[in-house]
């Protein structure tokens, strides 16, 4: 049997046995991606749709700045998080540097830029059709954006998967401050790199193949999910 063959073979006996390992480490890192897009969720869907409605100086400014941050280099937002959080920073007495807590906070500071445009784009496509009405109807600036949130809620289920997937995927900033420490922060793509480096292959890909398979399965719920409510509400 082939080198290849049989590390394959040994990630899927991983996989088929549920390693412990491999299930602690799916499960932290579902926690701290899912805590960090539903901070996006509550901070960066609002904050992108009041964006698209908005009508204050520095819009533009305000746009091409998010739109600029949605690119941010990972590693610099986990030095940035890491020097916030360190003992000598504004942040350090909460003692939460090398916690899931601190990689939370990172992640949430990726995500949200990223969920924010995409909700500014779909608010302001639904803004341009339904502004005349919600004017006619006397709502106010805040009720106009929750009322076009909840109408497009199927439409932003893409910013929730884009936020998934930035969270998921992403290794500099939780490996900074987070230390990939074993049994404690060490998630999917922290150790996807530590064991590829040591040579534990098996495990490696183990975890690469439930990273691929979480990321295509949600994306089919929310095809799924997409063309029901297309089917029920035309």
């Amino acid at each position: 049997m082939s080198l290849f063959a049989a590390t394959l073979a040994d990630a899927f006996s991983l996989l088929a046995t549920l390693d412990e390992r491999v299930a602690e480490i799916v499960l932290l890192s579902l926690r701290v991606s899912g805590a960090a897009v539903a901070i996006g969720t509550l901070i960066g869907l609002p904050l992108g749709a009041c964006l698209a409605i908005g009508n204050f100086a520095g819009k533009h400014a305000a746009s091409v700045l998010m739109n600029g941050l949605m690119g941010a280099p990972s590693v610099v937002v986990g030095v940035v998080v890491y020097l916030l959080l360190s003992r000598t920073g504004p942040l350090g007495d909460f003692g939460m540097l090398y916690t899931p807590v601190a990689m939370v906070f990172a992640q949430s500071i990726l995500v949200i830029p990223l969920m924010a445009a995409i909700s500014r784009q779909v608010i302001e496509d639904a803004w341009q059709r339904y502004a005349e009405e919600l004017r006619v109807m006397r709502f106010s600036w805040w009720q106009s954006v929750s009322t076009l949130l909840y109408d497009c809620r199927h439409s932003l289920v893409v910013a929730l998967l884009a936020g998934l997937g930035r969270a998921m995927s992403e290794v500099g900033a939780v490996m900074i401050v987070g230390g990939n420490i074993d049994r404690a922060t060490r998630v999917m793509t922290t150790t996807i790199a530590l064991e590829t480096s040591k040579g534990d292959l098996p495990l490696a890909i183990a975890l690469g193949i439930v990273l691929i398979v979480v990321i295509l399965t949600l994306n089919a719920f929310a095809f799924a999910l997409r063309g029901w409510a297309m089917r029920r509400y035309g």
